[in-house]
């Protein structure tokens, strides 16, 4: 799907959590509304977190980027070469030259077996050059549209960032941080470092809203070293004490974009407040608008950049788009001619604008024999991760959806 339908399928949705509706996340603007199941408070941004006090810090180690001798042995011509061919722009001082295959990112043999076996063939461009420098230890901006490999450009220098940093002790929390805007794409993210960590010995867990807290306050009092969150339940993981952030040396914030558009600015700043300040912070992002360069101002600190393509939002040149206009009263009817003409075994993903719109057109296609089914933010969790197992399986391979199942679908190809 293009990036403009990825972002604002379901307008309807959109609104509601900007009034603060959508549990596990963030509201408005204005506000900050939302952000815990149930309604048991509404306004996250009267909650008060624990003071924190980060006068003597032990300094920890950041950089552990190792130049492959193939890398340093390429020309100023060759790397150009490399970038132009592959749509990457950098900033910044001291830019680190791009990898061109795994094994010149200098990962452990392990995170190299776990590559091999998933069967990618080579970097994708965000990966070439966003490893080497969140590697050095940098602060780093990445700019890519969703799909194109950034949860592993952040995640495998986070594991190599881990592994050298001390144990953690009891009642220590996370030493990385990863937020991210919507519980499906905080669950994708955990399915990513679980294939990794396993082989590490290092934990993880995730925390979002519309699910029970206590397996997720049990994997935070035990210890994990990798947090993946939504702002929303992070903070009331915080305000309960379940956790603290003093030990967050590598923060993440995945589609920083999408965050601010669901109003999770104050949710964010208060969070931050919680995490040293000499940490190192990966802003990523599909977009580039003022606010989101407004806000990793404020919190990275001589960072790199690295562009994959262009800055301007535009349809992803990889997908045919045809547009046609039809009268309400013709919609479906045309819907099941596009359908008798497509359906080949392959999986067919219908967005429609609203969640009850949403669940007509499942019945009613339902009703008419075809395999469909629904996912939107009024389904509760196990639900939707039932239908996105059952769409990604192809048993069910009619799948129609609010922007919300955008989320749960953006990487399933490209980690």
């Amino acid at each position: 799907m293009n990036r403009y339908d990825h972002r604002y399928a379901d307008p309807d949705s959109y609104r509601q959590r900007r009034r603060g509706f959508d549990s596990g996340r963030g509201g408005g603007r204005g506000g900050g509304r939302g952000g815990r199941h149930g309604g048991h408070r509404d306004d996250l941004d009267n909650l008060s977190l624990p003071k924190q006090d980060f006068g003597n810090l032990v300094p920890f180690e950041k950089n552990f980027y190792v130049e492959s001798p193939s890398i340093r042995a390429m020309t100023e011509t060759e790397v150009k070469m490399y970038r132009a061919r592959r749509e990457i722009t950098v900033e910044g001082h001291d830019v680190p030259r791009p990898i061109r295959i795994f094994q010149e990112a200098n990962f452990p043999d392990y995170c190299l077996e776990v590559i091999a076996k998933l069967g990618f063939v080579e970097p994708t461009p965000i990966q070439a050059q966003g490893w080497p420098m969140a590697l050095k230890g940098r602060d780093l901006i990445g700019i890519a549209e969703t799909g194109s490999g950034k949860t592993l450009s952040y995640l495998l220098p986070a594991f190599v960032h881990v592994s050298a940093q001390p144990r953690l002790v009891q009642g220590e929390g996370p030493i990385v941080l990863v937020l991210a805007p919507t519980r499906e794409l905080a669950v994708q993210i955990q399915e990513e470092a679980l294939k990794f960590g396993s082989r590490a010995g290092i934990r993880s867990t995730c925390i979002y809203g519309g699910a029970p807290k206590g397996p997720q306050i049990r994997d935070l009092r035990r210890g994990v070293e990798i947090v993946i969150a939504t702002p929303g339940r992070l903070i009331d993981m915080l305000e309960a004490q379940h956790t603290n952030l003093r030990r967050v040396t590598y923060l993440v914030l995945d589609e920083a974009d999408r965050m601010l558009d669901m109003g999770f600015e104050p949710q964010i700043r208060k969070i931050v407040t919680q995490i040293r300040p000499d940490r190192q912070t990966l802003y990523w992002s599909a977009t580039w608008p003022r606010e989101v360069e407004t806000l990793a101002r404020q919190f990275l600190r001589n960072p790199y950049k690295v562009i994959i393509g262009s800055l301007e939002l535009k349809a992803n040149q990889s997908i045919n788009q045809v547009v046609e206009v039809v009268t309400e009263a013709e919609k479906y009817n045309r819907l099941i001619k596009l359908l008798k003409e497509v359906m080949d075994g392959s999986r067919i993903l219908i967005f429609t604008e609203t969640k009850k719109g949403c669940d007509q057109v499942t019945r009613q296609l339902r009703m008419d024999g075809w395999p469909a089914l629904s996912i939107h933010g009024d389904k509760n969790q196990s639900e939707r991760d039932w239908v996105l197992a059952e769409f990604r399986s192809g048993r069910s391979p009619i799948m129609t959806a609010t922007d919300v199942a955008a989320r749960g679908l953006g990487r399933i190809t490209v980690c």
